[in-house]
């Protein structure tokens, strides 16, 4: 049986940042910190795995996948004690006083430095990779690693991001092409660099800061007469931080590291340890969410709402951006748009979301001029990320034209300037990539619906 995965957003009372995070399973609660920069999607097929022993709780971290970031302090980035700090927060959010948690490179590095300053807080941690560079290591990191990135206007940027993505398991660090910096085991998984796409191109620039503040982590462990809850740290054979196991020294009690063979292996023996060391007479955990926004669980997936429950359902066209509600209104991400999941019924998956969020009635949109099969191409991740690029042509050529296909004099429109800004072609290229062919799907659907032919 599949373990179902829900999704939540809750802001935090305290300083009124907004948290999204992924829960699935039973029994005690399992805090578990992605690494940068990604976002808790990259830990759900282990959830389904693992909620068979926990209640997986998988927080994005702030600035990356739907969490708001941390604000600057005195114009300068948050450190890692603050990311730390902004994790606590969250379990005291969630009334979560003490649990067990795993995170995997940068997320074991936020863990241990919360661990280091909120031992109380944990039953015992489970990571993956725990890197401790060199000052030579980290001069190279700090002057490379983590550059700008924002959209340019004709998308140059998607291009650098596909390769950096690409070729981060063919050389360690990705820009390092020498051949003693190649990996075992490269890949070109397109599903998989699609997902770190999609991650990264949420977090924009503010990647550099949750990154940053963990490559400027101090590289040091608990001291060994610290009293900290039991830690078990692996890396498998390819993991480019396998080799730092020989760097970790001496550790606090019930502190072990080993290598293992397989990222299969990690995962095993990291599950062994956590049902080992968990207290098992600790509470059913209670999920907390805001009352405005959220995931409606449906019998085939999850839809992304927003607003007033009671309000006007305002529907979007397809392949763009979900929309702020208004007052009385409630607003949806569409069935395979942006963070709702695909559905096959579309007339039933509305009346059933209508219901569940008792809306007084249904706004539906018009679908935009033109002929669904030019309108909406193909944008399936391919092996060389000119996915990214059609996508961004498409966002600049509907400015000029309608359809935007349509490159003549007849189909003209006034150029509006400001959606020829970059961040703006970012934001509806991000549409048209989350949607993919459903959008052409809900374009059909509604031409079907108003008795055009499709």
């Amino acid at each position: 049986m599949t373990v179902a995965i829900t999704r939540h957003m809750l802001t935090i009372p305290k300083t009124g940042r907004r948290v999204h995070y992924r829960c699935c399973g039973n029994g005690p609660a399992l805090l578990m910190v992605h690494q940068s920069p990604r976002s808790s999607a990259e830990y759900e097929a282990l959830m389904r795995q693992w909620g068979e022993h926990f209640t997986c709780i998988v927080p994005d971290t702030p600035g990356f996948g739907q969490s708001d970031p941390l604000p600057q302090v005195n114009g300068d980035d948050p450190e890692i004690n603050d990311f730390a700090d902004a994790l606590c927060e969250f379990l005291d959010a969630m009334g979560i006083a003490r649990c067990p948690a795993y995170g995997f490179h940068s997320g074991g590095i936020i863990l241990v430095t919360a661990v280091k300053r909120h031992p109380e807080r944990f039953e015992c941690l489970a990571i993956g990779g725990y890197g401790i560079w060199t000052d030579e290591e980290m001069q190279i990191f700090g002057e490379r690693y983590l550059p700008e990135f924002h959209p340019s206007g004709f998308g140059e940027h998607l291009a650098w991001l596909w390769n950096r993505i690409l070729e981060q398991s063919w050389v360690f660090p990705w820009f390092d092409t020498r051949e003693k910096a190649r990996l075992p085991g490269p890949h070109t998984k397109l599903a998989k660099i699609n997902q770190s796409v999609l991650d990264m191109l949420n977090a924009g620039n503010h990647y550099r800061a949750g990154y940053g503040a963990v490559l400027r982590a101090p590289r040091d462990i608990p001291d060994t007469n610290a009293k900290v809850p039991p830690c078990l740290i692996t890396a498998y054979d390819g993991d480019p931080l396998q080799e730092h196991i020989d760097r970790l020294g001496d550790m606090p009690d019930g502190w072990s590291a080993k290598k293992v063979k397989t990222e299969a292996d990690h995962e095993s023996v990291s599950l062994a340890f956590l049902i080992e060391q968990y207290d098992a007479s600790a509470t059913t955990v209670r999920l907390v969410e805001d009352t405005n926004q959220g995931w409606l669980a449906l019998k085939e997936g999850l839809i992304h709402w927003k607003g007033e429950r009671g309000g006007k359902l305002i529907l979007h066209a397809p392949a763009s951006e979900m929309r702020e509600p208004g007052p009385g209104e409630l607003t949806i991400d569409l069935p395979g748009h942006g963070q709702s999941d695909q559905f096959s019924d579309l007339e039933s998956v509305i009346e059933a979301i209508a219901t569940a969020l008792d809306a007084t009635e249904v706004i539906w949109p018009n679908p935009p001029a033109g002929d669904p099969a030019l309108l909406y191409p193909d944008l399936e991740p391919d092996r060389f990320g000119q996915y990214l690029q059609r996508a961004w042509a498409v966002a600049r050529a509907e400015v000029f034209f309608e359809p935007w296909y349509e490159v003549n004099d007849l189909h003209t429109i006034p150029i509006d300037s400001a959606k020829l800004a970059p961040h703006s072609l970012q934001s509806r290229t991000n549409a048209r990539l989350r949607a993919g062919s459903n959008a052409r799907r809900w374009h059909e659907f509604l031409l079907s619906r108003n008795g055009a032919p499709t």
